[in-house]
């Protein structure tokens, strides 16, 4: 088995579920503007900072077209996080809660990039893996190699018990 005795966290499963039940299901289907259709959120690309922006019902995700595709992917998924997941302006709250916020969205960013639905169907142990997944999912290197370390953190943890 590819993931044995992995366990799943609760955000792991509401983004697992949301995929689903819209029939996202393999990593073509990952395109970021279809996402955010879902949630009715606009798409820019432009030179600034990205950023998840809210004015009444209007939403936005800007993404900083400076960026190549790989971070423009990862800064989508952190800022489609804090656009379903997240209230209040993070200028103004406290420190403490604006870092369990982006403790939060790191960890969704992990989950919505890389889907456990859809990198089941990987082999763990295959060498090439990490180089697989940068190129299905078209995210860095460094956060599919976060991912599959926190599966086999999780597998293990779960065997220890």
């Amino acid at each position: 088995m590819n993931f044995p005795q992995y366990t799943t966290t609760a955000l792991e499963d509401w983004v697992l579920n949301w995929y689903i039940k819209h029939r996202f299901v393999s990593p073509k289907d990952l395109n970021l503007r279809k996402i955010a259709m879902k949630y009715e959120i606009f798409l820019h690309y432009k030179p600034i900072q990205s950023r998840y922006v809210r004015f009444g019902r209007y939403k936005e995700i800007v993404l900083n077209n400076t960026l190549d595709n790989l971070e423009q992917r990862e800064h989508f998924f952190h800022e489609l996080c804090h656009a379903v997941r997240h209230a209040g302006k993070q200028s103004i709250m406290p420190e403490a809660f604006r870092e369990l916020q982006e403790r939060d969205a790191k960890h969704f960013t992990l989950y919505a990039a890389l889907p456990l639905h859809m990198i089941k169907k990987y082999d763990i142990s295959d060498p090439e893996l990490l180089e697989r997944w940068v190129n299905d999912f078209g995210v860095s290197y460094d956060l599919c190699k976060e991912r599959l370390n926190l599966i086999r953190r999780r597998s293990y943890c779960t065997r220890s018990f």
